[in-house]
């Protein structure tokens, strides 16, 4: 039977043709986005689980940045270390020749002497990024160094711990405490600090309190006022004076004078070792203050040995072989940490790697198979538009029944 109300071959025509039109929608999209799943509706499980990958790379590309800020901070202190023995077994030498006879003791102390002091550069300038592991400061420090993901989807951090190597020959300890002043921090275990009002404010003025009875030749006490920074090294007639507070007390006071800051200080004889420093600006100053306790480090032997005489050279040979053993455990250490770093970051490196492979297999389209499917779909596009138009041409053949 022919209708001219419904052309059933028309309808089955245009249903094939939006078919494919559909097919080479997706299709060309594949090509042009290079992904069979683009959106969650393309595949919304392969697309969440990519999305959820995706996530994790980004994290060790940030696990990448601080494996490797770890390793340039280790390799610093890995190098001062090394440095340190090196220099450790020039010292060894020149003590070696001091337990001789007919040689130049004071020349060879001298050598001794300088060679300390390189050691003690050695370690202050063995930072990275603001963080020593050799100044005896820092107990230990944390590298990130993975994310773990369980299978119930919980994400935890992993880390690398490095442990600080005490090289310093002077460590740190509490050796003053302060009060009076509103808004105070509490002072650690080497160090206090504080900020003060400007003129006329609640807590313009401060009060430091340098009591501790037990300084040695050798403590300094370094101070920060504002912009400047001041200090005072304990002598030995410092030491043997009765009143050692009040004389560490008056030489920060005179060397806090002479820094230029606009405070004023003032010496309290009543309290012994006490200073009251008041704000005389109008913007407010931080004041700081560091106690660096001379021979406590972990080499602090080094600070006393002495080569001037036959009997002190003796019994620095004995000395310095301690010092050197530590120095080299402590290369050692930072050695270890240091390749232990190196090989997490490889494997971090190589698992980025994967995870990409891993989404790609997923998610990317097969440009091959996308190609041959295009010039298919392209004919059965050209096929589907003739078969319509045939089909939109069969009630034209009703009128030659009228004719």
């Amino acid at each position: 039977m022919s209708s001219i109300l419904t052309n059933s071959s028309a309808m089955v025509a245009l249903q094939t043709l939006k078919g494919i039109n559909s097919g080479l929608e997706k299709t060309q999209s594949e090509i042009a986005t290079g992904k069979s799943v683009a959106n969650a509706k393309d595949n919304s499980a392969v697309w969440a689980i990519s999305k959820v990958m995706e996530s994790d790379v980004s994290g060790f590309k940030s696990i990448s940045d601080s494996l490797s800020l770890g390793e340039s901070t280790v390799a610093v202190a890995q190098q001062a270390a090394e440095t340190i023995t090196d220099l450790l077994i020039q010292v060894k030498e020149k003590v070696t020749a001091a337990t001789g006879d007919n040689v130049d003791r004071t020349k060879l102390n001298s050598d001794v002497t300088a060679l300390k002091e390189q050691i003690a550069s050695v370690v202050s300038a063995a930072q990275f990024n603001g963080l020593n592991l050799v100044d005896g400061a820092t107990a230990n420090t944390d590298v990130l160094s993975s994310l773990d993901r369980d299978s119930s989807g919980n994400v935890t951090a992993s880390y690398i711990s490095v442990s600080g190597q005490d090289l310093s020959t002077g460590g740190y300890t509490a050796k003053a405490a302060f009060t009076g002043t509103t808004g105070v921090a509490a002072d650690d275990a080497d160090a206090f600090g504080f900020s003060l009002d400007g003129t006329g404010g609640t807590a313009d003025s401060g009060t430091v309190v340098i009591a501790d009875p037990t300084y040695a030749a050798g403590d300094k006490i370094t101070m920060r006022i504002g912009e400047s920074e001041v200090s005072y090294t304990v002598t030995a007639e410092d030491v043997a004076a009765t009143t050692t507070a009040d004389i560490i007390a008056v030489g920060l006071k005179s060397a806090i004078e002479a820094s230029g800051e606009n405070v004023t200080v003032d010496y309290n004889s009543a309290v012994a070792g006490t200073l009251v420093i008041t704000n005389a600006g109008t913007e407010s100053v931080q004041i700081g203050g560091q106690f660096t306790n001379a021979g406590s480090g972990g080499l602090g032997a080094l600070a006393s040995l002495d080569v001037s005489s036959l009997a002190n050279a003796q019994a620095a040979l004995a000395s310095i072989e301690t010092l050197t053993q530590t120095a080299i455990d402590a290369a050692a250490a930072f050695g270890s940490d240091a390749k232990q770093i190196e090989i997490q970051s490889s494997f971090v490196s190589k698992l980025t790697d994967t995870l990409k492979t891993g989404i790609g297999s997923m998610v990317d389209a097969n440009m091959e198979e996308a190609s041959a499917r295009l010039q298919a779909l392209q004919v059965q596009q050209q096929l589907g538009i003739q078969a319509l138009s045939i089909a939109n041409q069969a009630p034209q053949s009703v009128l030659s029944l009228f004719r």
